[in-house]
């Protein structure tokens, strides 16, 4: 028997056009999410609109709807110019924010703060992440992206400053939309 250790295999290497795919999986999760928090929001807003003594979570509302839609344009312009297809879940993504906003909005002003404080919060773990991932190489992507982080951060500021941890089963509620966020993430960047 030798004591020779045998030949290392070579490490896999990334294959041709892995740092497309990988792009592509970055502009398509992230267009997901800038989607869905625009329908959160729409639907929060709705729920809130015309009825008395809800005037000031309505405009609030409306302004991080606006912000959101600034950064879907962004995203809807980057999957063009860069050729990459949204996800095919964008139905269900429909489907869900709506329902998650309205539903949200229906238990209260602190259980639709509840709901951002959540998303906000994976969502600006998510953004640090792809910051770090692509600082070296696109920048400008990840200056773009970092400016959108310190925006979701501040609509979770938002949240907390006006009473999202005093919603109803608060923690049942922020587990549970943390977990959705984290799943929709990993599920929009493969299909």
């Amino acid at each position: 028997m030798s004591t020779e250790s045998a030949p290392h295999a070579p490490l896999p290497r990334p294959g041709r056009g892995a740092s497309r795919r990988r792009m592509g999986e970055i502009l398509r999760v992230d267009h997901a999410g800038e989607y869905a928090a625009v329908l959160i929001y729409r639907a929060q807003r709705a729920v809130f609109e015309g009825r008395r003594g809800h005037e000031a979570v309505t405009a609030d509302m409306a302004e991080m709807e606006r912000q959101e839609q600034v950064h879907l344009d962004r995203f809807n312009a980057l999957l063009n110019a860069r050729q990459v297809r949204p996800t095919a879940m964008t139905p269900v993504w429909r489907l869900a924010a709506s329902a998650l906003g309205a539903g949200t909005a229906l238990m209260g002003e602190k259980a639709a703060h509840a709901c951002t404080e959540a998303v906000e919060s994976v969502i600006g773990d998510h953004y640090a992440d792809q910051v770090a991932e692509l600082a070296e190489s696109d920048p400008d992507l990840a200056a773009e992206l970092e400016r959108f982080r310190l925006e979701e951060l501040e609509h979770h500021d938002h949240a907390v400053a006006h009473g999202s941890r005093e919603a109803p089963a608060y923690r049942l509620l922020s587990t549970v939309i943390k977990a959705g966020c984290k799943a929709a993430i990993k599920i929009s960047e493969k299909v």
